[in-house]
């Protein structure tokens, strides 16, 4: 008998151990901040009015995430498959499933495909064509073109940065279905937040990329300040953009402010990366755009409301 409750517990602790593999496959701190863009995205369509007590509505935003989720989590596995070899050599990554050997490769790809086709076909049928064709190419563009040229030229941040910002976009598509200039402002704002916020990450972790062989980095000399120059020019260019929901009626004046004020704020923030370019002032980079990107989302929604 209590053998029996041995084997039993041992098996209930195998299952749990293997689920919370697959949660690290799909990185939800990560792939939740996505797609809760897509949800705002979808929020500020024209034609979308919402209320706390609308059921439809909950059920159409949960749909949303859930779907965008899949597809988010599928491209995410995808990158570890790819990546396993260079996980091996970074501390922050060398415990993942894949690298340690808790998992097989096929296992994996079985995880990845059954994940981000579902997912890509949910968006499909319950909101549009469009927004599933549009998130599959997100997956693909993540998975084939940016994963892989991370170790060849630093431009993978650019490739990077179009998956990246697509979800807002994605969400407005699944409420139009079409790709109107509201959505695309969205998908701008996302688009050169993520300079910024990549390249202080990589200077702060620049041995383990250095280490594993990837050039995400504008220059493999950290001391030199070419990297806080692009975050600068990049955050710059957010404080205008922020001015353009208001002229499209997407959001009023409150929501610009609070959006231009962000912007400002992450500048501040790459300026001083500039003048200390140190470890400390990278690390406040990344912070600000932490703060940046829900504190803007959430004022255009709470402004269009």
């Amino acid at each position: 008998m209590l053998q029996q409750e041995s084997i039993g517990a041992k098996e209930n602790i195998s299952v749990l151990a293997r689920l919370r593999d697959y949660n690290q496959l799909l990185k939800p701190n990560l792939s939740g901040m996505v797609v809760f863009s897509s949800v705002i995205g979808y929020l500020m369509a024209p034609n979308i009015t919402f209320g706390w007590t609308d059921l439809g509505m909950w059920q159409r935003i949960v749909t949303l995430f859930a779907g965008g989720m899949m597809v988010t989590g599928g491209a995410n596995t995808i990158n570890q498959i790819l990546e396993r070899d260079s996980d091996r050599l970074m501390k922050r990554t060398r415990m993942r499933p894949l690298p340690d050997g808790r998992m097989g490769d096929t296992e994996a790809w079985i995880f990845a495909a059954l994940t981000g086709i579902i997912g890509a076909l949910l968006l499909s049928f319950y909101f549009n064509p469009q927004a599933g064709l549009l998130s599959f190419m997100s997956l693909m563009l993540y998975a084939f073109a940016y994963t892989p040229m991370k170790k060849v030229h630093p431009i993978a941040v650019l490739i990077g940065a179009i998956p990246g910002a697509l979800p807002p976009l994605i969400g407005w598509v699944a409420a139009t279905g079409s790709v109107d200039p509201g959505g695309f402002v969205l998908f701008m704002l996302q688009f050169f937040w993520q300079f910024p916020h990549f390249w202080a990450i990589a200077w702060v972790a620049f041995d383990d990329y250095s280490n594993a062989g990837i050039r995400m980095l504008p220059t493999r000399e950290r001391e030199t300040k070419f990297t806080a120059i692009q975050c600068m020019l990049y955050s710059l260019v957010l404080i205008p953009l922020a001015m353009v929901p208001q002229m499209l009626g997407m959001t009023g004046g409150a929501g610009m402010l609070v959006c231009m004020a962000c912007g400002v704020m992450y500048f501040a923030a790459s300026v001083a990366f500039y003048l200390k370019n140190d470890h400390k002032s990278a690390r406040r980079v990344m912070f600000a755009s932490f703060i940046y990107l829900p504190t803007v989302l959430l004022a255009l929604i709470i402004d269009k409301a």
